[in-house]
């Protein structure tokens, strides 16, 4: 195998078999994990981010199809990670966005990885934000992040991406779902997709009347609008790419991507660092001191919070 420097510069040329091997050796956890992103840190930051969540059935990987072939008109390096059920049997992705994205395959200019979930709750892969460090590193100026599609454990996206686009469809009671969910809270742009079926007028509706209701902003704060696609026609794709842009350039004069961004970089230290300290205490469950302890909590000769304080202390001294 090359190099991680090597790597990393291929990657930075836009070698698809370098990104993917970035990202398997993300997605597999391996050993040279640190010195990856160690080596990306430099090229990080520069990528637009746009989540795409819904229920099933509403069009995410039609919408995310029709949005590569958007950005690529204008001239943009796509990369798009598609976060899919897993396989019971073997842990892979499930069902393989890239099937549904054949259009694209042959475009080196754009980066389609499907990732597994691996029994993650929130639609996104553990490994999520690392891979999507990598596709940033690799010269990517929009990434794509099309969830699962579970529903109400959707709003994890909204912690991974710049912008977050919740899709709905009529006639699939979304509306009902969506107040459920919460994810009207997570919505910076809202769509209703196969916008040609009857009742999309009246999904429209009924969502902007929604989030008329759960409306607590102030002057200057964005509001969320609502696009009507046809995404396997391409109808109304350009319409959303404007309200991207629109909300892109918002986040970027308010301070809120940098905000944003901040947010995203805790989350994945601390996903980091809590992970790390499981392991220890994994290490520390044949040590003498963790059985006292738990001899101590069980006969009552000592409570489990000072227990918790005393073994913290120990990985922490």
């Amino acid at each position: 195998m090359a190099d991680v420097a090597t790597l990393v510069e291929q990657a930075r040329q836009g070698r698809p078999r370098a990104v993917a091997r970035l990202i398997t050796l993300v997605e597999n956890a391996a050993p040279e994990l640190r010195e990856v992103m160690a080596a990306l840190a430099p090229y990080s930051g520069r990528a637009y981010t746009v989540g795409l969540t819904g229920s099933p059935g509403v069009g995410k990987s039609t919408s995310t199809s029709a949005l590569v072939t958007a950005y690529r008109k204008l001239g943009k390096r796509v990369g798009v990670l598609a976060v899919d059920p897993s396989s019971p049997f073997s842990g892979g992705a499930l069902l393989g966005d890239r099937v549904r994205m054949q259009e694209h395959a042959t475009d080196p200019e754009v980066f389609i990885r499907s990732m597994a979930t691996r029994g993650h709750l929130g639609g996104l892969s553990w490994a999520a934000p690392q891979a999507l460090r990598v596709l940033d590193g690799a010269g990517c100026d929009v990434i794509l992040v099309e969830t699962v599609g579970v529903g109400q454990s959707e709003v994890e996206i909204a912690a991974q991406a710049d912008t977050s686009v919740v899709l709905l469809a009529p006639g699939m009671g979304d509306g009902i779902q969506a107040a459920k969910a919460g994810i009207l809270e997570i919505g910076d742009v809202f769509v209703v997709n196969k916008a040609d079926r009857d009742g999309a007028d009246a999904t429209a509706r009924e969502l902007n009347h929604m989030l008329g209701l759960g409306e607590s902003r102030q002057p200057g704060d964005w509001r969320p609008p609502i696009v009507k696609t046809v995404a396997a026609r391409g109808e109304g794709v350009d319409e959303l790419v404007e309200a991207l842009e629109k909300h892109h350039s918002w986040l970027a004069e308010t301070g809120e991507l940098a905000a944003r961004r901040r947010r995203r970089a805790a989350q994945e230290v601390e996903a980091i660092t809590l992970a790390a300290l499981r392991a220890r205490i994994g290490d520390l469950r044949g040590d003498r001191h963790l059985d006292v302890l738990a001899g101590q909590v069980a006969d009552g000769s000592l409570d489990p919070y000072t227990a918790a304080d005393r073994l913290v202390a120990e990985l922490t001294g």
